[in-house]
């Protein structure tokens, strides 16, 4: 597994979601750097991490993972930045495997029912086949569905960011892998505890997103207990490349209210 740390402060961690990579966070994070420490990571099977065909990639042992992770790490109580399926892994760790967060912050995030495109469920049945697609049929169905995840024209070296991990055989294999291991359950097995979160909460979601809307964020908000939402117009599921301005501000103004009052002074 792959991972990175750089800055200076209390401890904060990033979670991608599928099929991104810790690249996606690396705008905020250097922008949280000179007040957080920060800890980026590439879950088992995305970006540049191990792609072994027998390592699990599903939610249920990536929130596993991640709990040994922050004992690993020896972080106590680190702020938590989560996107995507990296919600559903924060919230898991948190509420099954006795992880403890200072703060939690969920950014268009999977954790309620329903889930899922049509083209992930489509690949998720037809795994196999898709894993044996020619390799420029596969990137022209990979482009389209990264494309779809955003609500402005991707540019041309953010796309080659996004698509690069899976374009070598031993990434077209891991991309369909991942998506045939993803499974509602996961959610489904937590769904019913949200209410009992008492962590301090932010959601933030893309007004525009297409691939989990914006009502799922409203339904969220009324699950847990004290949490507050923020909704960025203009933007879809890829809200680190839609609206990266508006998300930076956004999470450094909830981290940093975050911080205990000497903190916040020092950091002036």
């Amino acid at each position: 597994m792959v991972w990175d740390r750089f800055g200076t402060g209390e401890p904060v961690v990033f979670l991608h979601g599928t099929p991104w990579s810790s690249a996606v966070w690396r705008e905020t994070a250097d922008a949280c750097a000179p007040r957080f420490t920060v800890h980026l990571w590439d879950m088992p099977g995305y970006g540049h991490s191990s792609k072994e065909p027998g390592h699990p990639v599903d939610i249920g042992e990536q929130a596993r993972l991640f709990a040994h992770l922050l004992d690993t790490w020896e972080l106590e109580r680190p702020h938590v930045i989560a996107h995507d399926i990296g919600g559903a892994v924060a919230l898991r760790a948190a509420l099954l495997h006795g992880a403890h967060y200072r703060s939690l912050c969920l950014v268009d995030v999977v954790a309620l029912r329903p889930w899922g495109s049509p083209f992930f469920s489509l690949v998720h049945d037809n795994a196999d086949v898709f894993a044996a697609l020619p390799a420029a049929i596969h990137r022209g169905a990979l482009e389209a569905y990264i494309r779809g995840a955003a609500h402005r024209e991707l540019r041309a070296d953010d796309l080659d960011m996004l698509m690069s991990p899976w374009l070598d055989e031993t990434g077209q294999a891991a991309f369909y892998r991942q998506i045939a291991q993803a499974d509602q359950k996961f959610t489904d097995d937590i769904e019913h505890l949200y209410p009992t979160l008492d962590i301090p909460t932010h959601i933030v979601w893309g007004r525009e997103d297409t691939w989990i809307p914006v009502d799922r964020a409203r339904r969220l908000h009324a699950l847990i207990p004290g949490a507050t939402l923020t909704e960025i117009a203009g933007a879809g599921h890829l809200i680190h490349l839609d609206a990266p301005g508006a998300l930076t501000a956004d999470i450094v103004q909830w981290l940093m209210s975050c911080q205990p009052q000497q903190a916040r002074t020092n950091n002036g």
